[in-house]
């Protein structure tokens, strides 16, 4: 038996290797314009497999926007950007029924909102009412226009922008529009050699172009192979008892936690937490999860997961210390 599940990880590693070729050629391409910021192209790639959405977090200037352009030009896939403003309407972003005098008929119209990538600029300078609007096309991968249903097409990303600085005129992203971002991505600066490049790059003109070197039809293909990607149970329990450590701490022996936390992850955080492991595993060329792949993305699928009590704000104490202390007391199997 314990032969079988050898020979079957074997298999199931050259598979993966066969297939994730691609991403190298993928990375190599986004690098001709991206400079650094290597940690965001690997999560961007991580919610494209993985069939979830991201949302970046950083001040402007990042290459938030340029990243999501650049892979739309790379992967041959529609790109559509919404730029969120206070007036914009849901209407905006899904689509409306619009009346045809000739016709003497209601015609729909499709919104942006239809295409491979979708890029939510500033998603939290726009009403509550916009971003629920996004809440079905993110979940159920379809939209709702009068009374008719669309399937949206495959793959679908979207990827969301929100500028943490500037605080007038934005409104906080509800607890169940961050839930439905696989990942919350937070940016930093270049490096200052990254940055020097950057400055030459842009003084001369010089950025080369992107060309197409994946289709669609391949990523479908990837998000397939992704799915067999082996993961033990052992790496299973791992999981959910990071996650059920952030609902009840004090089974985890870590009391302290507990007047800390208001509310733990929801199940969608184990799924993301799998998923993504899985993909990252893919992304290294590996048909198997280790514990390093889940503590790689823990950080980055938990973070908006988690809701904080006045009590650490007031101790300054953010979602990410309260993850790397429950991922130091988990024991690794």
């Amino acid at each position: 038996m314990e032969q079988t599940a050898t020979v079957d990880i074997r298999m199931i590693n050259e598979q993966i290797e066969k297939e994730s070729a691609f991403i190298d050629l993928l990375t190599l391409e986004l690098n001709k314009v991206i400079v650094g910021q290597k940690y965001m192209i690997e999560r961007l790639l991580i919610g494209l497999l993985g069939q979830g959405h991201i949302l970046l977090e950083g001040v402007p200037g990042l290459a938030k926007t340029l990243a999501i352009n650049t892979l739309s030009k790379a992967v041959q896939g529609s790109f559509s950007r919404v730029q969120f403003t206070p007036d914009l309407l849901p209407a905006d972003v899904v689509g409306t029924l619009i009346y045809n005098m000739k016709e003497n008929d209601f015609l729909i119209k499709k919104g942006p909102i239809f295409a491979n990538f979708v890029l939510a600029d500033e998603i939290n300078r726009a009403p509550a009412k916009v971003q629920s609007a996004l809440l079905e096309a993110m979940q159920e991968k379809q939209v709702t226009i009068g009374d008719e249903t669309f399937k949206l097409d495959k793959p679908f990303l979207v990827m969301a922008t929100q500028n943490p600085v500037d605080q007038e005129g934005t409104y906080p992203l509800p607890e169940a529009q961050m839930d439905r971002f696989m990942l919350k991505v937070v940016i930093d600066y270049p490096k200052l050699e990254e940055e020097q490049l950057i400055m030459r790059a842009n003084l001369s003109g010089s950025f080369e172009t992107v060309n197409p070197v994946i289709s669609t039809e391949q990523i479908l293909k990837a998000q397939k192979a992704v799915q067999t990607v082996y993961m033990d149970e052992k790496i299973e329990k791992y999981i959910l008892d990071i996650v059920f450590a952030t609902r009840y701490p004090e089974k985890y022996n870590l009391p302290d936690l507990k007047p800390l936390i208001n509310f733990g992850s929801s199940p969608r955080g184990s799924i993301s937490l799998a998923t993504a492991a899985k993909c990252f595993a893919f992304i290294k060329r590996r048909g198997y999860v280790i514990p390093e792949d889940v503590r790689a993305v823990v950080t980055d699928v938990l973070r908006h997961r988690i809701g904080i009590t006045y009590e650490a704000e007031a101790e300054n104490i953010t979602t990410e210390d309260i993850i790397s202390q429950i991922v130091n007391e988990i024991e690794v199997p």
